[in-house]
């Protein structure tokens, strides 16, 4: 019995079955129970899987896979119970073949590794307002020394910016072909990095002068929402639960991690900023920011910004005109959150709840 992947409230599991061999097909003899609702097992704790049969027939071996990793071969059907243990939080895929003398069985089915404690809850202070263009549909935000720099998304109005964050003055910009929706953007040894939402395409600038110097192109992530970068990686989200990492040369996605609580693997994150070793990132329509162990997929905490729209112009459209945008100013540990369409950036400190 292996230490990494024991409790047996059986359910059922959705799961894909299929054969291969030349005698008669036994695909529909076969089903796979956990002992997991939901299929949902905290990282560290013990699940149980059953194979059952309507018939018996003679069998070779089975084979149990999680995620590519073999954890145990046996030649009996019925229950194996492991304790599992991951190096990454998300769903994982799970694979059992019963190979018989003639012919081959896979079951599949996927769970979802939760993080083994809950979140904590920050609430916030403003401690500063600054004037912030109501024109800047924001997607990213981030400073490099004390200028901040800003990308605004929305076909036909996306721009790039250089802002001076005191003022909301706009120091210098350049617009998108009007066919490119803006997303998120990063800075990366003096090259500012820019998505592009539906295009598959991002633009690659010089940070001195705004000079386009390249583009990159997305191969596995499905879409452009968030960049940030920690000084080696470039992360990326892209709509989904799936924060990839980077090549800091080539911008090819490498791996990725799926956030994740104690309760369920989350998605929709967009704006992203790096801070102190964790990834800070915006989740659509939602006024929180979820803090993520870049490593782990970990969500170790939120902070509560759910007052903070109400300290903006009236009339913003509540679906649309949302919370996003995180700036970190580390050369003096200031934290700044802004939204689409905001009249305001605000400088916050943060508080554990």
């Amino acid at each position: 019995m292996t230490s990494l992947y024991k409790t047996l409230c059986l359910v059922s599991l959705p799961l894909l079955i299929y054969s291969c061999g030349d005698t008669k097909d036994l695909s529909g003899n076969y089903t796979l129970e956990t002992s997991k609702p939901k299929n949902a097992v905290a990282n560290g704790e013990e699940i149980s899987f059953s194979i059952k049969a309507k018939k018996n027939y003679e069998i070779d071996s089975i084979v149990y896979v999680i995620d590519d990793k073999k954890l145990h071969k046996t030649t009996t059907i019925g229950d194996f119970t492991t304790k599992i243990q991951t190096p990454t939080l998300g769903r994982k895929k799970v694979s059992i073949t019963i190979y018989l003398p003639n012919e081959r069985i896979n079951l599949k089915t996927t769970i979802s590794v939760l993080n083994n404690k809950a979140p904590k809850i920050y609430g916030y202070k403003i401690v500063n307002r600054f004037p912030h263009q109501t024109d800047a549909y924001t997607q990213g935000l981030e400073f490099v020394g004390d200028t901040l720099y800003e990308s605004t998304g929305k076909y036909r109005e996306s721009k790039l910016r250089k802002v001076d964050y005191t003022t909301g003055d706009v120091l210098q910009e350049v617009a998108l072909d009007n066919a490119y929706f803006a997303e998120g953007l990063t800075i990366y040894n003096d090259k500012i990095y820019q998505l592009t939402w539906k295009e598959n395409t991002g633009f690659i600038y010089n940070l001195s002068d705004f000079k386009k110097i390249g583009t990159f192109t997305y191969n596995k992530s499905k879409e452009g929402w968030g960049l940030c970068n920690d000084g080696n990686n470039v992360y990326k989200s892209d709509g989904s639960s799936k924060i990839w990492t980077l090549d800091p040369n080539t911008l090819a996605e490498q791996h990725y991690i799926e956030p994740t609580n104690h309760k369920s693997v989350s998605k929709a994150f967009n704006e992203l900023e790096f801070i102190n070793g964790k990834i800070y990132a915006n989740t659509y329509q939602v006024a929180s920011i979820a803090i993520i162990d870049p490593t782990t997929g970990a969500i170790e905490g939120l902070i509560d910004l759910t007052s903070l729209p109400k300290e903006v112009q009236e009339g913003l459209d509540p679906q649309n005109e949302v919370l996003n945008g995180i700036a970190y100013k580390a050369n003096e540990d200031r934290l700044f959150v802004t939204g689409k369409h905001w009249n305001t950036l605000f400088e916050i400190e943060i508080f554990e709840k």
